[in-house]
């Protein structure tokens, strides 16, 4: 046998960093690793302005969908109350959003986008589709198409 040829199990012995192709047989798993890259980086994109994802879905949700009660932001993006209260906070501090009373029911308060706000949502947009690129940059623009439908699809039947 050559010396200068590593011993055959040498050769074939996987990485430390190898992932097991039971793991990578499930597409589950795949979309978790991915997810949570790609939520990684997001983070630390907004990290750097002192935001976290949890800013970015208020600022969404009131851009898609109008001024909401602070309780409904609670419901419809899933964040414990007193989380919300302090993304709220800091995000009127931003000027980004208004806080105001409403007139019937004094106990509810609304939260609403300031044009500000939504100047901040496009900057955030903007940093979000920087890092899906970076993460989606194997694939070509008719595959980025296809993966983001099947996922939509996935998504909405949850």
């Amino acid at each position: 046998m050559d010396s200068a040829q590593p011993a055959p199990s040498a050769r074939s012995a996987p990485s430390a960093h190898a992932t097991p192709p039971t793991l990578l047989d499930l597409s589950t798993y795949l979309v978790s690793r991915v997810g949570k890259t790609a939520r990684g980086r997001l983070a630390a994109r907004l990290a750097r302005r002192e935001l976290r994802l949890w800013d970015m879905a208020v600022l969404a949700a009131l851009a898609d969908f109008g001024p909401h009660a602070q309780r409904e932001l609670v419901v419809r993006l899933g964040v414990d109350a007193s989380d919300m209260t302090k993304v709220i906070d800091q995000l009127a501090a931003a000027g980004w959003v208004e806080r105001a009373r409403d007139p019937r029911d004094r106990r509810r308060v609304s939260v609403s986008l300031t044009p500000e706000g939504r100047t901040a949502l496009a900057e955030l947009d903007a940093e979000a589709r920087a890092v899906q690129d970076e993460v989606l940059a194997p694939l070509d623009a008719d595959e980025r198409r296809a993966l983001h439908a099947l996922l939509l699809r996935v998504h909405q039947g949850l």
